[in-house]
């Protein structure tokens, strides 16, 4: 059952280890900019929130979701960064299109977490209305983007 007008992305700070000695990178689409800059600005925050230094955190933008799985791949494989955030946002549309993007991404990131010892987090809206997305991206749901960055600290930590 879905949460109805909940803002989900509320943290305790206390309860989140410090992110000061980790190294994030950031894989942000660039398809509708406006829904994953809004889900940037909420993992940077978060980041930086919890420790992070501004210097240790890599921000790398790819043309659409699809292309999230080879960015935070080769950014695992260049960077040498603790954990990847895949940001993205597919917004169904009339055609099959929005299935095929959503389940090769989902399965992309799954396939890198399963393949390497840096966690990828994901964070990519799979939203039927812009509505959805703009409510999951700063709007009365919150914001996934900090939820992501929580994640992504909560794993480089678990994997030390």
């Amino acid at each position: 059952m879905a949460t109805v007008n909940k803002n989900l992305s509320v943290y305790d700070k206390a309860t989140i280890p410090n992110a000061k000695d980790f190294r994030f990178g950031i894989v942000v689409s660039e398809w509708n900019d406006t829904i994953t800059e809004g889900l940037y600005q909420g993992a940077i925050e978060t980041l930086l929130d919890c420790g992070a230094k501004e210097e240790n955190v890599i921000r790398w933008n790819v043309p659409g979701s699809f292309e999230l799985t080879y960015g935070a791949k080769k950014m695992i494989n260049t960077q040498k960064v603790d954990a990847v955030i895949a940001i993205g946002s597919v917004i169904k549309g009339e055609t099959m299109h929005f299935e095929f993007v959503c389940e090769a991404t989902a399965q992309g990131i799954m396939d890198l977490n399963v393949g390497t010892d840096t966690p990828v987090i994901f964070c990519v809206l799979t939203d039927n209305t812009m509505d959805q997305a703009i409510a999951r991206s700063g709007g009365e749901h919150g914001n996934k983007g900090t939820e992501a960055a929580i994640a992504a600290i909560k794993m480089v930590h678990l994997g030390r």
